[in-house]
């Protein structure tokens, strides 16, 4: 798009086994996405506000996953995961402009207000988005948004659904979509399965998804499921 730059050379090929990848947030989505990607051969960095406290309290994740500080794990990654609560997201990677600058940043938050049984609630940004929020904010970063429509299990094993779910993709840049399509099969997402909804406005549609959940969970509980389309 006029006025971004163009994706680095080593985002034009296809997404090899070397690739490091930094992960913003030690939760249940980001530990869960180390240890899959991790295992898959990349080299992982998991993000944290207290990494030898959060080392301690993941032991035996992944041997090979390192930890560090946020600014540290988007200085010294090629593609970032924000994996941070999303209702917080915006200030924080704001903050990481200079480390993010030409790298992939791949969101999978949602940004809500919880409600008073800790269930997501309205929307932080109606009539936009998390996503495009974090692109303005990060011109010179290529954001792409991605598996913000499940529950975080379902991000890494996409096959334990008894229906096959949707990963949706949006984000403005061909090349960062095709490299993050390339991670996601990594995951055990089949092409078939990812859906490329087109520019980062279309995250707004995803997730606003969200406002379905809460309604799911306390009719069913915390069981596995995605939102997804049918064909």
């Amino acid at each position: 798009m006029t006025g971004r730059p163009t994706l680095p050379t080593r985002y034009r090929k296809e997404h090899h086994h070397m690739t490091t990848i930094g992960i913003l947030g030690a939760g249940r989505v980001g530990t869960n996405l180390a240890a899959k990607l991790s295992a898959a051969g990349h080299h992982v960095t998991l993000g944290t506000r207290n990494p030898e406290d959060t080392a301690a309290r993941t032991a035996g994740l992944a041997p090979r996953i390192a930890f560090a500080d946020h600014r540290t794990t988007a200085r010294t990654t090629d593609i970032v995961i924000n994996a941070t609560p999303g209702d917080s997201s915006l200030e924080r990677l704001t903050g990481l402009h200079a480390e993010l600058s030409g790298k992939i940043l791949i969101d999978v938050s949602n940004a809500t207000r919880d409600t008073a049984d800790g269930m997501p609630g309205d929307l932080c940004h109606p009539g936009s988005s998390l996503a495009e929020k974090l692109q303005a904010a990060l011109p010179d970063t290529h954001v792409v948004k991605t598996l913000n429509t499940m529950l975080f299990m379902v991000m890494t094993a996409p096959e334990t659904l008894a229906e096959p779910p949707t990963a949706y993709l949006s984000g403005d840049d061909e090349n960062a979509k095709r490299t993050v399509t390339g991670l996601l099969g990594d995951l055990g997402w089949k092409p078939e399965r990812i859906e490329d909804l087109g520019d980062i406005t279309t995250a707004r549609a995803t997730e606003a998804m969200i406002l379905i959940v809460p309604h799911i969970l306390r009719r069913h509980g915390f069981q596995p499921f995605a939102v997804s389309l049918a064909r």
